[in-house]
């Protein structure tokens, strides 16, 4: 396509950007604790961990992956942890020892971390003692040499740890009995690394940085070979986006709520906000709204990440309207569809717009965001991002018209190399000239902005014509009474299928004559839901994003 969206681009956005301003992940890292070594990087349960603490750390955690357990560059190690402070202290050391990441769910259940770590041929995992009961029972069916075990309050001054880790572990019971045979501990390795010799690994951009595994949507899940070119283009595409909103280097605060492990959290929060110096706030529990609530409340902050419901959910937060919003400059949704009633009441409440990025893990993940100029929510995931090229193509692999949809198709330095081990699966997502073919059917306007209609494999086909969920939800969504809402196809004998909605109430009394009536009002007759079944919750992904592929299911079960 001619890159009509260019025209659309906030002045001083550049419409291409260097994939190779940093050799690696390694130099940006590097760089960022030197130029900001006196300054806070890192708060989780209020301790903080200064740019040259991480990198001190980091470089503990390297050195002993190195020199005791005698990882070289190219070695897999799982990462298996949530929003602490060991999880970048983790992520940098790997890095820095050139070693390939393989960021693990800690929810995983056993079989799915067996093929995880299998797939990756990962020896080495570093978990949190809260689940090393499952690493416990995998490990006779993998490969795994070295499992290092940490506690919660590890990373904390003495007492504080002691008070914490006993709390978990013997107050709350919050680990699980374990037991594996020579187990490292965290703290001692730290305490060894710190005593050690660290020999420098020299890392560039064509080294794979990760395996950043794909929820398994669509069978199972296979690891995205991202190279440390991938995510040092993917940063920069996002720093020169927003660049027009005029971040100040070692003045900025960001809120984390999605886990680290997730590629939009990694790459928006914890990488991307290198660069400005920024103060980045660990959250360990997102679901815990009060306690996220208070988190928000303690500092004026300046940025957050989050999914849809998990704005919903703190917009549905009494305390949520007296915080103090003043040094907000950009909130960003992704991982799903931002719903308009959302983005409205978020714009009423902070009084700042909630921008919509969108991205998928084979693209580091960012691939589109609304300009940071935009005011209002017109239903839009923006504009490509700059050096990243777009096409709407239909089932033939024939470009659309504008303004017509068609499944999303992406180049650029972002783009995945291909799948680990698994080039048949990476044939079927590449197109034979180059484009990785997403899954998702968007349309584009005449200004160049993309509208995302649906995933492909969640269109229902009612009697011949297109029903997309996204259209569904967004009306029902925009009801009162309504808090949560997931819309799947069910079979129906004389439509071929039918629209079914599940519902969470935040109104008891809603009815679904009542909720059919509103959508009669919004959508023509064969989009209209047949059924309708109220929920008390809906199921949901590591990050918040609802599973309608699990409620797909449930049906067939």
């Amino acid at each position: 396509m001619n890159k009509i969206w260019l025209k659309s681009y906030q002045q001083g956005v550049p419409a291409e950007i260097n994939p190779d301003i940093y050799s690696s992940l390694v130099d940006l890292f590097n760089e960022s604790c030197e130029k900001y070594k006196d300054l806070p990087a890192l708060s989780n349960l209020d301790h903080e961990m200064t740019y040259r603490e991480l990198a001190e750390n980091s470089r503990a955690f390297a050195t002993y992956l190195q020199q005791s357990l005698g990882l070289k560059k190219g070695d897999r190690i799982a990462i298996m942890l949530p929003n602490i402070l060991q999880y970048p202290v983790a992520l940098f050391g790997a890095l820095q020892a050139g070693l390939i990441v393989v960021n693990v769910n800690p929810l995983y259940t056993v079989p799915e971390l067996i093929h995880q770590i299998n797939d990756a041929n990962a020896e080495t995992i570093i978990v949190l003692a809260n689940f090393a009961h499952v690493v416990q029972d995998a490990l006779p069916q993998t490969h795994l040499k070295h499992v290092i075990v940490t506690e919660l309050g590890d990373m904390f001054p003495w007492l504080k740890s002691v008070l914490i880790n006993a709390v978990v572990k013997y107050v709350r019971k919050m680990v699980p009995v374990w037991s594996i045979p020579h187990a490292l501990a965290f703290k001692k390795i730290m305490q060894e690394g710190r005593r050690l010799t660290f020999s420098p690994v020299t890392v560039n951009g064509n080294n794979i940085a990760f395996l950043q595994y794909t929820g398994g949507t669509t069978g199972v899940s296979k690891g995205a070979i991202l190279t440390h070119r991938n995510m040092v283009a993917n940063i920069e595409q996002v720093v020169t986006w927003i660049k027009p909103l005029h971040l100040q280097e070692g003045h900025e605060i960001i809120i984390t709520p999605l886990p680290l492990y997730h590629i939009f959290s990694l790459t928006a929060n914890c990488l991307a906000f290198l660069h400005y110096g920024a103060l980045n706030i660990l959250i360990t529990n997102p679901r815990d709204i009060p306690h996220l609530v208070k988190e928000l409340s303690k500092r004026r902050f300046s940025a957050m990440s989050g999914v849809n419901t998990l704005f919903n959910a703190l917009l549905n937060n009494a305390d949520f309207v007296k915080i103090d919003f003043s040094h907000l400059k950009i909130a960003l949704g992704g991982g799903a569809a931002i719903q308009r009633s959302v983005a409205d009441r978020w714009q009423k409440v902070t009084g700042k717009p909630l921008y919509e990025g969108y991205g998928l893990t084979e693209t580091s993940p960012v691939v589109c965001v609304t300009p940071m100029n935009m005011t209002n929510h017109k239903g839009s995931i923006g504009l490509p991002v700059p050096s990243t090229d777009i096409s709407l193509r239909d089932n033939n692999n024939k470009e659309v018209p504008l303004g017509e949809s068609g499944e999303l198709c992406v180049k650029g330095p972002q783009v995945m190399r291909g799948y680990w081990n698994n080039e048949a699966e990476a044939h079927k997502v590449f197109t034979e000239d180059g484009w990785l073919k997403t899954g998702d059917i968007a349309r584009m306007d005449s200004e160049g902005f993309i509208y995302l209609v649906d995933r492909k494999k969640d269109m229902i086909l009612v009697s011949g014509f297109n029903v997309y969920p996204n259209e569904v939800e967004d009306v029902i969504a925009g009801n009162p009474g309504v808090l949560e809402v997931a819309v799947i196809g069910v079979p129906d004998l004389n439509s071929g299928e039918a629209v079914k909605a599940f519902i969470v109430k935040k109104d008891p009394q809603l009815t679904a004559d009542a909720l059919i009536a509103y959508c009669r009002q919004h959508l023509t007759g064969y989009k209209l839901p047949r059924q309708i079944e109220f929920r008390d919750s809906l199921p949901k992904s590591n990050v918040g994003k609802i599973l309608r592929r699990a409620l797909r299911d449930e049906g067939k079960a």
